[in-house]
């Protein structure tokens, strides 16, 4: 039997870079993503994308009905109606307009969603812990936070994971089968950025395939009828950022205001916001 692991697949580049991290170390994977009305809800196609096209190269045995490809993912989106309403951040339907520059700013804790992860977490628990009594296996919860992320959003931090994890065991039966897995927490979105390059190549998969189906973008721009990435949004900027210490470009196409802009418009851009932030903490 192959590990077992649930994915909190947002449809963003670092969740789903953990996606295919796991797929390369021989995890079958449970992916949940949630629809809490974010305004970036383009995030929720770009996994349902993802997913289908990893799956395309899944071998299903048509006598069992099973897949004999280690690829197949089961994903499922989670909806939480009417939570949107109730909540208070820029990142919700109704809320403040996301905030544009650098990453580190404070400004950028307009975007924290109050307890977001602990209501995940919460779901995520639920369902490894089911996983691991059907099959009676362990099972990995698996989260793609980072060390990009701990200044702004307090429940990325590991203690926060300890603290929540702790809750989980104490109120659950069975819960030693379960398992955190956050290989990111760490690392920044460059090192994860690699590491999906290392996995496309382990696995066989089309990097600019995979990283155009996914989005970080917090202000997605819908421009004849498709949506492009913004380029002026902190989560842009740390994305525009990795790519650029990759030495690839980002297959995701960007927008602004007057419509599509070419990758070197993105650079140019990005690159005046990192140095005028780092001139300013000099």
């Amino acid at each position: 039997m192959n590990k077992q692991a649930v994915l909190s697949l947002s449809g963003g580049m670092d969740s789903s870079t953990l996606l295919l991290h796991l797929l390369a170390n021989g995890y079958e994977v449970t992916a949940l993503s949630f629809d809490y009305g974010q305004k970036h809800n383009v995030e929720l196609e770009r996994a349902k994308s993802l997913v289908e096209y990893i799956n395309g190269y899944c071998i299903i045995d048509e006598e069992s009905k099973t897949a004999e490809y280690p690829y197949y993912i089961k994903h499922q989106v989670i909806k939480l109606d009417g939570l949107s309403e109730l909540l208070n951040s820029a990142l919700v339907t109704g809320g403040k307009d996301v905030p544009e520059g650098h990453y580190a700013e404070e400004n950028m804790k307009a975007t924290v969603v109050p307890n977001r992860n602990k209501i995940f977490s919460s779901i995520i628990q639920a369902v490894a812990l089911s996983i691991a009594e059907q099959k009676n296996t362990f099972c990995d919860i698996a989260m793609g936070i980072h060390a990009g992320d701990h200044a702004i959003y307090p429940d990325c931090r590991q203690e926060f994971r300890d603290a929540d994890f702790e809750a989980f065991k104490m109120g659950n039966w069975g819960s030693e089968k379960v398992n955190v897995y956050t290989p990111y927490l760490h690392t920044d979105k460059f090192g994860i950025l690699e590491d999906g390059a290392e996995c496309c190549e382990r696995l066989g998969l089309d990097f600019n395939e995979i990283y155009k189906r996914t989005n970080t973008s917090y202000k997605p721009i819908y421009h004849q009828n498709k949506w492009y990435s913004d380029y002026k949004s902190a989560s842009s900027v740390e994305r525009v950022e990795a790519f650029m210490k990759l030495g690839k470009p980002d297959p995701v196409e960007y927008a602004d205001e007057t419509g599509p802009v070419s990758w070197e418009t993105v650079v140019e851009h990005v690159t005046t916001i990192l140095n005028n932030h780092n001139n300013a903490n000099i």
